[in-house]
């Protein structure tokens, strides 16, 4: 990057410098995971590669290093900016030959095995012996709800292909190669690499907090298990039946109270009626899912917005997607779902107000836990009946009935512990993978380990296999599943500490800005993810608050929310517009659907996107 003399200039010239890096390689990254036409497994290697040069670039960091020494004459908002700098530089800056070949290696693989992840076909058979093709995505719908125990065995085993396949293809290579890569940077292995210099704490830090929350709820695991035996057979803990045996029927009657074409209006009155704002964000959503297009919602940032050096603000551009398919039942619950947590991201990242877009930009040192805190805590509204009493409503705009929440809390709120044990089995999956010996690290070795893992912390295998979970082949997302966890235990004590401030969460203005002056504005910067929740909560982090819900009598949970859901009922959902400061664009592949700026506002390209959905999936035509 260019030489300058001042502080100020200096900063300019990088903040210019990184957009424009990081710009290039999320262009790529998303073309390549939306299966776009055009799209580059070799762009996208080159761009990363880029990215990492740029942020490993040892002259850069001199430069920082030497204005921190002559200091006398930056502002403390210019300290904090170079420090932050210098700190992120840390993380990247490779010293010998031998480790930047390791990493660009790794990473040429990675792309090469992802790119033909993303190609890999599957079909699954009807119980009348028809072979469907079906994306990842409509293979853990089918095992949710489908009627017939044939074809949720035969989607389930499908799945199981995945792992064989990165097996085949190069996934045990790219673990040598990554552990390799984080020895060259003085760590112990991979995974210690990334949950440092993402959380600023150790892996064997990590674990020790992972270790005290598995100890807390395996009592409640294997109590939930021998429920489910009892009450349904066996046969309901066999990995095809159980997601079946806990939502199956209940997928099915709810479905038509969260018909897909309207979510997006949903999600933004949902968000407007809490005070967020997006503050100037472009944001273009992707969501309905298609044949060679990546199989897991997220959010990312071509554009990472920050203050510049003489005040503007540089507004944040988004990339939003999940992975609807509008007439499969669950579908679109499962797609609200990940309009709220993706938006949760969104409206984070949107807000946070810095010296630099290094302080808004995903990777490290950013907290995993910290950014998923956001995303999560948003997701959980659609859980609560005083959520549900106002959004979840049929094509005609009646409400969900209380006696299916009722159903749902009675039949779910005594198996939730098997959702916290399917999300911890990651990263005790990948502990366990980084940890192998490079000479044992076979496919038949990882497969193996794989298993146990499921068997150990889940109690048998999972209906989803920990091979299929999208996250561990990608470089920036592995290692990164504890982030979940952790930022479950702070959604949890973030939601009893303002509904004991507040009594209510869900359309409560005060909770955007609480989360902006807590949560947002400092981005990866100071205070950090666990001092931002003490400051907050008035508590260190914990999992007391998630296992006392956890434990939380059935009978009393019925009660409380039935409460939530007649105030609920009562409250007319807002009408008009909705200004949640967001120029909106829907796409669909290379296909534009509607954009906020040429509808007229959000709410009129939601009605365009929604003739849209009820134009290629009929089915979703209110009768």
């Amino acid at each position: 990057m260019a030489s300058t003399s001042t502080v100020a200039e200096f900063i300019e010239a990088f903040n210019v410098d990184y957009a424009r890096t990081h710009k290039e390689y999320e262009d790529n990254f998303w073309a390549t995971k939306m299966n776009l036409a055009g799209n580059s497994t070799d762009a996208l290697t080159a761009s990363f590669n880029a990215l990492e040069a740029f942020l490993g670039d040892q002259t850069t960091l001199a430069t920082v290093r030497g204005h921190l020494a002559a200091a006398g004459g930056a502002t403390p908002d210019q300290l904090k900016v170079l420090l932050h700098i210098e700190k992120t530089f840390k993380c990247y800056i490779v010293e010998s030959a031998e480790g930047k070949k390791v990493r660009e290696e790794a990473v040429s693989m990675e792309n090469k095995m992802n790119s033909a992840r993303n190609k890999l076909g599957f079909s699954y058979t009807e119980a009348d012996g028809a072979v469907v093709a079906a994306t990842p995505t409509v293979l853990r719908t089918k095992i949710r709800s489908s009627k017939d125990e044939s074809v949720r065995k035969s989607c389930w085993e499908q799945t199981r292909l995945v792992g064989p396949f990165l097996l085949d293809n190069g996934f045990p290579k790219i673990i040598a190669e990554r552990n390799r890569f984080a020895r060259t940077m003085g760590f112990i292995d991979f995974y210690d690499m990334k949950v440092t210099n993402a959380e600023g704490f150790s892996k064997a830090k990590c674990f020790e907090m992972l270790d005290g929350l598995e100890a807390a709820t395996a009592p409640l695991m294997h109590k939930a298990l021998a429920k489910l035996e009892a009450e349904k057979g066996a046969d309901a803990l066999k990995p095809w039946n159980m997601s079946y045996a806990l939502s199956g029927e209940l997928s099915r009657l709810q479905d038509p109270y969260f018909p897909f074409e309207n979510a997006p209006e949903v999600w933004g009155r949902s968000f407007a009626a809490m005070g967020i704002k997006y503050r100037g964000t472009k944001m273009q959503l992707d969501l309905c899912d298609r044949t060679g297009k990546y199989p897991n919602g997220f959010c990312h940032w071509p554009i990472a917005p920050h203050v510049g050096q003489d005040g503007t603000w540089h507004a944040s551009q988004a990339n939003f997607t999940s992975l609807a398919t509008p007439d499969e039942v669950g579908s679109g619950n499962t797609a609200l779902t990940t309009l709220m947590h993706e938006g949760g991201h969104a409206a984070h990242f949107a807000n946070i107000e810095q010296g630099s877009p290094l302080f808004s930009q995903e990777r490290a040192p950013f907290s995993v836990s910290l950014a998923e805190t956001q995303s999560m805590f948003l997701d959980s509204l659609c859980g609560d009946a005083a959520w549900l009493g106002r959004y979840a409503r049929d094509r005609k705009g009646a409400p969900i009935p209380w006696e299916l929440l009722e159903r749902s809390i009675t039949e779910k709120h005594p198996y939730g512990v098997l959702g916290l044990r399917g999300m911890i089995a990651v990263p005790y999956f990948e502990k366990a993978l980084y940890e192998l010996p490079e000479d044992q690290l076979t496919g038949e070795n990882i497969a193996r380990i794989a298993d146990e893992i499921e068997v150990k912390i889940q109690g048998g295998l999972g209906s989803r296999p920990l091979l299929s979970v999208p996250h561990i082949t990608s470089d920036e997302s592995s290692c990164y599943y504890h982030g979940y966890v952790f930022a479950e235990m702070a959604v949890h004590q973030t939601r009893a500490h303002f509904h004991a401030k507040y009594g209510d969460i869900v359309d409560n203005p005060a909770i955007g800005p609480e989360l902006l002056q807590n949560y947002w504005l400092q981005g990866s910067g100071d205070p950090g993810f666990l001092k931002m929740v003490d400051d907050l909560t008035g508590k260190p982090l914990s999992h007391d608050a998630w296992v006392a819900e956890l434990a939380k009598e059935t009978e009393d949970m019925v009660r409380d929310e039935k409460v939530e859901y007649a105030k609920a009922v009562a409250t007319a959902m807002a009408a008009g517009e909705i200004d949640l400061g967001m120029h909106a664009v829907f796409v669909h592949g290379d296909e534009v659907i509607a954009d906020s700026a040429l509808e007229n506002g959000y709410v009129a390209a939601c009605a365009k996107f929604k003739t849209w959905v009820n134009t290629n999936w009929p089915k979703t035509v209110a009768a």
